[in-house]
């Protein structure tokens, strides 16, 4: 994968955080320490995967760093791992921040032995793709799934069905995030695999976009009747896919 990199953020650089640093930069992820101010960690945000949140005794960060941590956290599909005392990492765990972006806390005194070993295990976890959103692409055409695998291959976990039978096989195995389903199909259409889909409790809360090929008022109008999450038309090309995708899941969030 490209350069790991992440940061450790306190109110103020000390022995026991360049022991966390450097532990890091052994393992070869690039990390480094970043006062706990909105502007100092804007400027090392670009390319990071991990925020590590030091706090000393009787230490906690300001709410706007709070805030500024979460919103790039869930707006970039990022982790945190909180370091402090037990009082302290719990009250953020329950008042502050959300539990989904919380990837393990540590209570001081830190083992670095096994907080390196998460590290590396974060980092393996983010190349296999694993905290990667999972979106499923039904569509009877293989060149068009190829297509729109490819576009959405680097960004999100992409599995791909050719028929609307061998989705609802495929779902009733796995999970997924969102799915983008042909409208126009034979055999088993996009409404009536939609049908199909909120009819049966494991997958009836399953988001799902359609693609179409047409453009029409009329058209569009019957695809909006059924009140799927959206609809992108085939014609859409791969940038404006992949940024309407990421509001979805921003809004979605």
């Amino acid at each position: 994968m490209a350069d790991k990199k992440m940061i450790v953020i306190g109110e103020k650089e000390t022995f026991i955080t360049r022991v966390l640093v450097k532990k890091v930069n052994d393992t070869g992820v690039g990390c480094v320490f970043v006062p706990w101010s909105v502007n100092e960690i804007n400027a090392h945000l670009s390319g990071v995967s991990l925020i590590v949140l030091y706090m000393d005794i009787g230490e906690r960060p300001p709410e706007d760093v709070l805030h500024f941590m979460i919103d790039n956290m869930e707006e970039k599909g990022f982790n945190m791992i909180l370091v402090g005392e037990k009082d302290d990492v719990q009250y953020l765990c329950d008042h502050k921040i959300p539990e989904k972006l919380v990837y393990r806390t540590f209570s001081r005194p830190i083992d670095n032995t096994v907080f390196t070993e998460t590290v590396t295990e974060y980092f393996s976890k983010e190349e296999m793709g694993e905290f990667k959103k999972s979106i499923l692409i039904v569509d009877d055409d293989p060149q068009y799934l190829t297509l729109v695998r490819e576009w959405l291959k680097n960004d999100y976990k992409v599995s791909m069905a050719n028929s609307g039978l061998q989705a609802i096989k495929w779902l009733g195995k796995n999970k997924v995030d969102l799915i983008l389903l042909d409208y126009e199909m034979p055999v088993t259409s996009g409404p009536q695999v939609l049908e199909m889909l909120r009819s049966d409790s494991d997958t009836a809360t399953i988001p799902v976009m359609f693609l179409t090929g047409k453009g029409d008022k009329e058209s569009v109008m019957a695809v909006v009747s059924l009140r799927p999450e959206g609809y992108f038309l085939k014609s859409i090309q791969k940038d404006k896919l992949l940024e309407k995708l990421k509001e979805y899941f921003v809004l979605h969030k």
